[in-house]
């Protein structure tokens, strides 16, 4: 059985101490391993390692700093079996789906390739008489990085890998659920040629999130996980002088307007919606049906387009999703589908009693459509997280856009249309942060940045991209002058201009 630690200052670290948590296969219900969860100790050994690794990597040519990460692409490149197989072991996903999430962080590591293009400066020469005037993006120190379980592979790699490439030295605090992926393509770093303690890694729990969070060598903090934890993070870190982003919750709409190719929006409401089991921040989980006709119409296709979905082990890649992350989380879900239905929804495909044969016990909960749905329902407000799609009819789309302005949430929406018009007045007055025209899920590619509005983000940056930049760097800007040998300048009390 697997014993999980920490990589600190290049060095695998597993504590003695008995505080450790089991890790499941999702797909069978068993335990394959425990993690190690770090104590305050542990963590403050991580930053100390940062922070006596920073100088000399601040320093480092960016060219050479660039140079590392070609190397990582490349080691991810060639391990990209191993680690899918790793990501579907402990997260349950299907190994198609984990290449695609695999292959969307390594774009990412793509940009940051680009460093030395990135960080370039502003110069003008002779602002004012013989002044020079520029500006440099200088490192913050030592940042830090908090990821969830869904995406093991490319949140990180949104964040350290820009972070580290703009001089920074980083810690980063996967999830304790299926850390195994994310500690291995750690480790392909230090053979890229990374210095020692550049790059920590620490599985752990609330003490060492708030060990990161309080630490005043600590200058900055990403987070992506749920809204109430974003928040709390997004609080205390600023409560304690650091610049944080922390991306939160979401309850992605869809509008399917009478005009839609509905066969096309049933294609792609059912990779959205029940793609990764719906684990995602950008899952589309409501489709909103403008008219009657339309949503019989959509319902009617739907039904028959998810008889086909095959959900079981990531071992079989034929399977279309997988299981869900935990016992609690499957049961949680399928809370929701209950509560739905009791508040007077129509379940018209039920996932919650699926059969995948030799794996009974595994976490599953098979794709669901549920028909008229209301705002007022719980199941509705808050994010399912699973592979539930709750259609809402409305009347017009003044009303759909509506619903989406008045949800707390803004991280993605999309809109199914052929009339441009329509589309052009969606993505202008619609308040959310990711917008998709016939796109179900507009997550951004690596060179724009991926963000929501409301309380999907709490912070003023959204996450790699340009705004990573911004965010792993500080601003300096140098206002030069010298003076010609042997000539006095006389004093002057006015502002200069």
């Amino acid at each position: 059985m697997a014993n999980i630690g920490h990589l600190i200052n290049g060095k695998t670290v597993v504590e003695s101490s008995t505080r450790r948590q089991s890790i499941f296969n999702p797909a069978t219900g068993e335990i394959s391993g425990e993690v190690s969860l770090a104590s305050k100790n542990t963590v403050e050994e991580a930053i100390a390692a940062a922070e006596v690794a920073f100088p000399a990597w601040r320093n480092t040519a960016v060219g050479k700093r660039a140079a590392v990460m070609f190397r990582f692409k490349e080691l991810l490149e060639k391990n990209a079996p191993l680690i899918c197989e790793l990501i579907g072991a402990e997260h349950g996903k299907i190994a198609h789906d984990a290449e695609g999430e695999l292959k969307r962080g390594i774009e990412n590591v793509e940009y940051a390739c680009g460093i030395a293009e990135l960080l370039k400066g502003e110069h003008s020469k002779n602002a004012g008489p013989g002044i020079d005037c520029w500006s440099e993006f200088q490192p913050l120190g030592v940042v830090a990085g908090i990821t969830p379980f869904n995406f093991p592979a490319m949140v990180p790699l949104w964040m350290y890998p820009m972070a580290i490439a703009c001089g920074n030295s980083f810690i980063l605090k996967p999830s304790e659920r299926d850390p195994s992926s994310t500690l291995f393509i750690a480790e392909l770093l230090h053979e890229a040629g990374l210095p020692h303690g550049v790059m920590n890694v620490v599985n752990g729990d609330k003490e060492a999130v708030d060990t990161l969070l309080t630490d005043k060598r600590v200058s900055a903090i990403s987070f992506v996980g749920s809204t109430a934890i974003a928040e709390y993070i997004y609080t205390t870190a600023t409560a304690n002088g650091k610049r944080c982003q922390a991306l939160g919750g979401a309850k992605n709409h869809a509008i399917v307007m009478p005009d839609a190719d509905v066969d096309n929006a049933v294609n792609q409401l059912l990779g959205a919606a029940f793609g990764s089991s719906g684990e995602r921040c950008m899952a589309l989980s409501v489709a909103v049906a403008v008219g009657d006709k339309v949503a019989d119409e959509l319902i009617e296709k739907m039904q028959l387009a998810m008889k086909p979905l095959k959900v079981g082990a990531a071992t079989d890649n034929n399977n279309d999703f997988g299981p869900l992350i935990t016992r609690e989380h499957q049961q949680k879900v399928v809370g929701y589908i209950n509560s739905c239905e009791s508040d007077g929804a129509n379940v018209v495909v039920d996932g919650r009693n699926p059969a995948v044969p030799g794996h009974e016990d595994g976490f599953f909960v098979g794709a669901t459509l549920i028909d008229h749905v209301k705002a007022s329902m719980v199941s509705y407000q808050e994010e399912i997280f699973g592979p539930v799609l709750q259609v809402i009819r409305v009347a017009n789309m003044d009303k759909a856009m509506q619903l989406i302005n008045d949800h707390e949430y803004g991280n993605g929406t999309c809109i199914f249309t052929r009339d441009g018009e329509a589309a052009r007045y969606f993505s202008d007055n619609i308040k959310v942060g990711m917008v998709g025209i016939n796109v179900p899920l507009p997550v951004p590619v690596s060179y724009h940045s991926f963000g929501g509005w409301k309380r999907s983000l709490f912070g003023d940056l959204f996450a790699y991209g340009p705004d990573a930049v911004r965010f792993y760097t500080r601003r300096k800007t140098i206002t030069q002058r010298w003076p010609s040998s042997g000539v006095r300048e006389g004093v002057s009390f006015a502002f200069p201009s």
